[in-house]
């Protein structure tokens, strides 16, 4: 089960958000040109370097780790830049992204293999995302070896589901092998969770989920959806 995108409109452009894609495949190309890059700038726990709390939010381990993290942006991150406001925004992103390095390091902190990837930072904007938009519809990919289909599911099912599979994956895995960092993801949530209360209270709290019902409070997308032909000769 994949998200792929939201029904959420933003109704400003996601200047931030774009800029964050872009800053992200930037360095990703220029640590394939540079090897040592990593080294320098990966955080690593055993290490005091203080910078690397921001910088390795930018890093990724291959393709695969920044497309992914980057469709996740895409799809969370516009909704909460265009609540929170570009700068408002741009620090809680690398706020929860720092949260998301202390919760890893905390767990190991004599270890000494590198973190990279922006799934902290991510993490804290679906946290930010399921406080105030809990029944916003997200389409997800689902995928049983050869049948697939796309279904729309409430926030709070989609990112419920992926913060329990971070806590449970991270209790059966040692924190200090290296892998997936599954205590920084759910500690970016937790964050991420922690920094929206202020707008949350803005926005009148339990009155704002009363007046919009946990959806988004303007029209959502509707995707047409193509039924899947069956299987037949090609030509």
């Amino acid at each position: 089960m994949f998200p792929i995108r939201d029904h959420n409109p933003s109704r400003t452009t996601p200047y931030v958000v774009y800029a964050l894609l872009a800053v992200n495949v930037i360095v990703f190309l220029a640590q394939t040109m540079a090897p040592e890059f990593p080294t320098r700038w990966a955080l690593i726990p055993a290490r005091f370097a203080p910078e690397t709390y921001i910088t390795h939010q930018f890093m990724h381990g291959g393709p695969l780790h920044l497309a992914g993290n980057m469709l996740f942006l895409w799809i969370f991150g516009d909704n909460l830049e265009d609540r929170m406001g570009r700068l408002p925004f741009l620090g809680f992103y690398l706020a929860s992204g720092v949260a998301a390095g202390l919760a890893q390091a905390s767990g190991a902190p004599t270890s000494t293999i590198p973190m990279v990837g922006a799934s902290g930072a991510i993490a804290g904007v679906m946290g930010g995302y399921l406080l105030l938009f809990p029944k916003a519809k997200v389409d997800v990919l689902l995928i049983l070896l050869i049948f697939f289909r796309v279904f729309a599911i409430p926030a709070w099912i989609v990112l419920g589901i992926w913060f329990a599979l971070q806590v449970g994956s991270g209790t059966m895995t040692p924190v200090d092998q290296g892998g997936v960092a599954y205590w920084a993801h759910a500690g970016g949530f937790v964050a991420g969770i922690v920094l929206t209360v202020p707008l949350f209270l803005r926005l009148g709290g339990p009155a704002f989920w009363s007046r919009t019902h946990g959806r988004p409070p303007h029209a959502p997308v509707e995707y047409r959806r193509s039924p899947i032909p069956s299987a037949g000769k090609r030509k």
